[in-house]
């Protein structure tokens, strides 16, 4: 141990060097009278009092290391013995992964029954593995969680009734069975055979940046029951293709499922399928997704709407690319900004002969003047019997016929009736609800009488009680 005398010691002798060398330097200097070189002198000797930094009893102690905290969780897959270079089959070593993660610390609880993992992360680390049989966690009850990075591949004897990620547990009672789960930064390769990703029941789950192919004749994903799945930011197709593959009429499967609520697909691309988006679950929203797959002309079909009678959807500001959009009985539905290419279009399909709350506004058709109308009616199973605010206007139309709800036109001629046909416009046969008009006489002495007649097949009549040389202007609204 240091004493207190050594301590002194140390403290003593810096202050005697600077004292010494103050007198040595009063002694060089006396004869000089330079005030330049008694600075110059002053300042040697500050130097000199500062060499005491250096000794030891000046330096400061090393700083307490800090205790050890436990790092990140992350489980890497090769260390679990997965193969990255896709020859080994890898599921075991993921699965082990897996339940390792689910096992792992809680950090309380999200939903009633899901523990928290605090954000672990089953790390793929960039390699790409084959896959025989589903990655399932080995029991619901997990929140909180990332897997990422890397490609899997199902194997030649994968399960064609099943999907490579299953977040799914037939057996619990609880209400979700899992909540905030991302998968993020993958390509899933189906190898013809099943699904690539399965969110049964979850809550609040995340699929993003994901590439999603050659699924077989099933769904790439499929969402169903829970809510707030949102995918984004990602690819799918069946067959690897970037349009006009001699192969597309014979693309099946549908690349998403949503048999949910409240979900959302957003900035997504879907490349080649039968059906692009199937939708059988309320307050859905679409944006920015580019459908591209089996054109309507080989018979697919881009976003399919079939829950007739309570749809309430939206697809907006996206972009529907040869293959359009069909709603079975709509109620409630909105759509809005999206450019159809290629003689895409909507169709209405008639299930109970119920369409009601409808707006297919401000929308941009583009067609090849083969007199495709934008937006169809289907009324083989039964005729639209009960309509009600449904609205299609304000779309803008090159090289496809307009339909509407709302038209305007006028007549000019001399005698005493004017017909205005609306049949070329208006969606509806012969659904005329509202109409307004004006007549503007030229006759300058002629004040007639006059009055609408008859509305029917989409016609309006307009007649007045003496002949008159007249202009009538009529807007109509179904």
């Amino acid at each position: 141990e240091e004493t207190m005398e050594t301590r002194k010691t140390q403290v003593a002798v810096p202050v005697l060097l600077a004292i010494m060398t103050l007198i040595v330097s009063q002694v060089a200097f006396a004869g000089k009278d330079s005030l330049h070189e008694r600075h110059m002198a002053e300042l040697q000797v500050v130097k000199a009092s500062l060499v005491r930094r250096n000794l030891p009893g000046f330096v400061s102690p090393p700083p307490t290391p800090p205790q050890a905290v436990p790092g990140p969780r992350v489980y890497q897959v090769i260390s679990y013995g997965a193969d990255p270079t896709g020859k080994a089959d890898s599921t075991n070593a993921i699965l082990k992964a897996m339940e390792d993660a689910f096992d792992g610390p809680d950090h309380g609880v999200l939903m009633e029954g899901i523990n928290d993992l605090g954000g672990a992360r089953i790390d793929l680390q960039g390699g790409s593995y084959l896959i025989s049989r589903p990655l399932r966690f080995p029991s619901a009850g997990a929140g909180n969680l990332l897997i990422s990075g890397g490609t899997l591949r199902a194997s030649d004897d994968f399960p064609v009734d099943k999907y490579l990620i299953e977040l799914n547990d037939e057996s619990s009672k609880l209400q979700y069975i899992f909540e905030y789960i991302t998968l993020r930064d993958l390509l899933i390769d189906c190898n013809y055979r099943g699904g690539a990703i399965a969110v049964i029941n979850s809550l609040r789950t995340s699929i993003d940046n994901c590439y999603i192919t050659r699924f077989g004749d099933t769904n790439g994903i499929l969402v169903q029951k829970g809510h707030e799945t949102y995918i984004r930011n990602s690819f799918l197709g069946q067959h690897i293709t970037a349009g006009g593959d001699k192969g597309e009429r014979n693309f099946s499967g549908t690349a998403v499922n949503l048999v949910g609520n409240d979900n959302a697909i957003t900035d997504t691309v879907i490349f080649s399928a039968a059906i692009g988006v199937m939708i059988s679950g309320q307050a859905n929203l679409l944006s920015g997704v580019h459908c591209y797959n089996k054109a309507t002309g080989f018979g697919g079909t881009g976003i399919y709407l079939k829950l007739p009678g309570l749809t309430q959807n939206r697809i907006v500001n996206s972009y529907l690319d040869y293959t359009g959009i069909v709603a079975e009985d709509p109620v409630q539905l909105q759509i809005s900004g999206t450019f159809f290419l290629g003689d895409a279009f909507i169709l209405l399909k008639s299930i109970n002969g119920v369409v009601r709350g409808v707006n297919i506004v401000d929308n941009m058709f583009s067609g090849s003047d083969n007199g495709v109308q934008i937006v169809q009616l289907d009324q083989t199973n039964k005729a639209f019997e009960n309509v009600d605010q449904v609205v299609v206007d304000r779309n803008n139309v090159n090289g496809m016929a307009t339909r509407s709800t709302v038209a305007k036109a006028s007549v000019d001629g001399n005698g005493t009736s004017w017909t205005v046909d609306f049949n070329q416009v208006l969606l509806f046969p012969n659904l005329i609800k509202h109409v307004q008009y004006t007549l503007v006489a030229r006759d300058g002495g002629a004040f007639p009488i006059h009055a609408v007649r008859n509305v029917s097949d989409n016609r309006v009549v307009v007649q007045t009680n003496a002949p008159v040389t007249a202009e009538v202007y009529v807007t109509v609204d179904q």
